[in-house]
């Protein structure tokens, strides 16, 4: 169904609507708003990943501490 979906003529399309409807000044500064939002979003996805990484270590020895002893790092937070 949607097998041919972006054909070039398609695209020609897209671009001559923007053109039409944003002028061509405005289009550059959209585009570079665009890519300065995709950085954003590119950085922070990786923080959470690194986050993520590094939270994994500290839940696979939680288990591993005995019941009675307190954990260190609850102390250190009091």
């Amino acid at each position: 169904m949607l097998r041919n979906a972006f054909e070039p003529w398609h695209l020609i399309l897209i671009i001559a609507v923007l053109v039409l409807l944003f002028g061509s000044k405005k289009l550059p500064d959209m585009a570079r708003g665009l890519g300065r939002s995709m950085r954003i979003l590119k950085s922070e996805a990786r923080a959470l990943q690194d986050d993520k990484r590094a939270e994994a270590p500290r839940t696979a020895e939680a288990p591993r501490q005995e019941a009675g002893t307190p954990r260190q790092e609850s102390a250190a937070r009091h």
